[in-house]
């Protein structure tokens, strides 16, 4: 799929489904914990500088902010979890936007689950995890600010994470820097994977008949 990256803009932000786009474009959603660097990520991923606002005032995305990118993808920014200053009602609020989205969305093809690389993954980063896991959502797990840590010290911080985490071998891992680029390719290679993901039938017939050959297919 040929995809102009530098073609995005911001489309429009949603509270909840009656405002989300209507149409078939695949959707891949960011989360991650106030502070993280989602909008750093998002204005690296389409190489701008001020498409997604960075802010030093955490908890500043409060809704679901849809960026279209050359009208064949959109990059979803949900609000920031973990930010303690946000009251219990507006917390609960936020989290209930953000699990109608996540559980009912059919555009949505994969999350991209966003970690600090210095840090142990925090309580409500592994509780995103478990409920990605438990709702069967692909995941890409991007560790950010690896420009922070020595590339020497890298093996130890990822074997930290994905331990906090109970990490699925399966899902992809990145280590990620706005500032030098770090996993730039891959995030996208990873991104645009899970968006434009077909299945091949001719791989699937030639597995059914080797099944067939081997005498494993159960005959009903």
């Amino acid at each position: 799929m040929e995809i102009n990256t530098h073609n995005a803009d911001i489309l429009l932000s949603a509270a909840n489904k009656s405002h989300y786009p209507q149409d078939e474009i695949p959707e891949v959603a960011l989360a991650g914990r106030s502070n993280v660097g989602k909008s750093s990520f998002i204005n690296t991923l389409l190489n701008r500088k001020n498409l997604a606002r960075t802010s030093g005032k955490p908890g500043k995305t409060q809704l679901l902010n849809f960026f279209n990118v050359d009208d064949k993808l959109r990059l979803v920014d949900v609000p920031g979890y973990g930010y303690a200053r946000v009251s219990k009602k507006e917390r609960e609020k936020w989290g209930r936007m953000i699990e109608e989205y996540l559980t009912s969305r059919e555009n949505l093809k994969a999350v991209v689950s966003l970690v600090d690389f210095r840090h142990e993954p925090s309580a409500d980063d592994v509780q995103m995890y478990e409920f990605l896991k438990y709702y069967e959502i692909p995941v890409i797990l991007v560790a950010t600010k690896a420009d922070k840590i020595p590339r020497g010290k890298w093996n130890k911080h990822e074997s930290m994470i994905k331990k906090k985490l109970d990490f699925d071998t399966s899902d992809s891992f990145i280590i990620f820097s706005s500032v030098t680029k770090e996993g730039l390719e891959k995030s996208w290679d990873e991104i645009l994977d899970h968006a434009f993901y077909e299945i091949n039938w001719n791989d699937m017939k030639m597995s059914f008949l080797f099944l067939i050959y081997l005498g494993i297919v159960i005959q009903v």
